[in-house]
This record gives structure tokens, sequence and C-alpha cells, in this order.
């Protein structure tokens, strides 16, 4: 099996994410190197986990891409608890770790919001939601609140009082942007979707009279990791392997 080197395959998500144009709490880019330098196979998943680098190693990748890495803000002050045990199952494995928070929430071309709007099939798209100066969602016509129920099954419950049948203005923004609530009230929206929310950001949403889903952090955000293995697996022909 061809390997392929790591250095070319975190220029290619660098360029394709647009990394450099965001101002991020995440360190994004590689956060862990190799020892080879070189991968046969790419693995995916949403968290830089301890149980994500085992099922990575033992489906014969070197380079996990992750939405969540292990590095955020001025890096790593201190290797202990939860990260030393992922950095050193890594280094273990000798796998190499790249990851991309806001980018991939926001990438029109394989982004969680991108991907969940053209899931539910929404029209009318414009980009909403401004956080650390990076507009990373968006809002858009949807033709029946029944399509949110398809993507996302758990909110069934939460949606049995929303008029079926007609269509709507929904924001969207994956992830813990329960905070955006209002914002999408007053750009018009009808409902508010996204992974999760803090109590208060629930009772903001309510004072405002917005509805807002929340169908999980991680629920929202398989998404662009699962778009962005398609995507290298068709454009540099390498193995991608899905471990979401």
């Amino acid at each position: 099996m061809k390997n392929f080197p790591i250095v070319k395959i975190a220029e290619w998500l660098d360029r394709v994410l647009e990394v450099s144009a965001f101002d991020d709490v995440s360190n994004n880019g590689l956060q862990l190197a190799n020892e080879s330098g070189e991968t046969p196979a790419v693995a995916f998943a949403v968290d830089a986990s301890v149980e994500s680098v085992k099922r990575a190693a033992d489906a014969g990748a070197k380079l996990l891409v992750v939405h969540h890495g292990f590095s955020w803000g001025g890096g790593i002050r201190r290797l202990t608890g939860g990260i030393y045990n992922v950095v050193k199952a890594a280094m273990d494995a000798d796998l190499a770790i790249y990851a991309c928070h806001l980018p991939l929430d926001a990438s029109k071309v394989c982004g969680n919001n991108w991907e969940i709007a053209r899931a539910l099939e929404l029209t009318g798209i414009k980009k909403a939601f401004s956080y650390h100066g990076n507009v990373i969602g968006l809002t858009g016509k949807l033709k029946d609140v029944k399509k949110i129920v398809e993507l996302f099954p758990q909110l069934s419950e939460e949606l049995k009082s929303v008029q079926k049948g007609r269509a709507i203005k929904l924001g969207v923004c994956s992830g813990g942007a329960g905070d955006f609530a209002e914002a999408a009230q007053k750009l018009g929206c009808d409902l508010y979707l996204t992974g999760e929310a803090s109590w208060g950001d629930v009772v903001g949403a309510r004072n405002v009279g917005i509805k807002m889903l929340c169908a999980g952090h991680y629920e929202t955000e398989v998404f662009g990791v699962r778009a962005l293995a398609k995507m290298m697996s068709a454009e540099i022909k390498i193995k991608t392997i899905d471990i979401t």
C-alpha cells in the first residue's frame, strides 16, 4: 500500500479548510507528528480521544483528522490526565493528529453547517452567526420541519408542537452554539438548530420567543469530518476511514 507524506496531506487540509483565515481557540493544523512522517490511510473522527486514536491505529491509519483536537489556546501547558493518555496512545501507535475546529464548522464545501443545510435541503442560504470574528453558521428556508426529524430523530418530540407542511426560516450553527438563539430571532428565524446550550441560553431563547432545538454537540458535528473524508479520498486518492 502506498504511503503518503503527512506534511502534504496537512497542506491540502490547510488549503481546503482555509485555516489561516480563522481566529480560533483551537490550534488548528497538525498538532502531533509521527516518526515516519507518512501514512497509508487517514482516519476521521469528531474528537481526539483515546478511543478514536486506538480505532484509527487498529484500522491501519497513521494520521487521524479530527474536529476537536487536544491543543487549545496557549497550547499544552501540562501533559497530564486525559491529554497525556491521548498523546501517549497516539505516540505508542506512531499516529499523527490533525485538528480543525471553526474552519470545519464554517466551510462551504465540507463544513458541519453547510452539510446540515444540504441534508435538510435548505434554500436561500445566507451566512450568519459570528464567533471570534468568524461567521460560522447560516440561515435558510426549510420546506418542512419533517426534514429535521428525518435527520435528527431525537428531536421528534420537540417538533410535535411545530406546524408541519409549511416553509420556515431556520438558523443553523453546530456544536455548543446556544448563545446564537437571540441572533437567530433577530434575523427572523422561526427555529434555531444547534448542538447544545447552557441553561442560560435556553432561558434566553424563551425570553425572545424563538424555539431552539438542541440535537447534540456530537450529533451535529459528524457531518464535517465525513464530508472531508469523502473529499480527500476523491482528490488525493488516499484511503480514508470513517470512525465517527
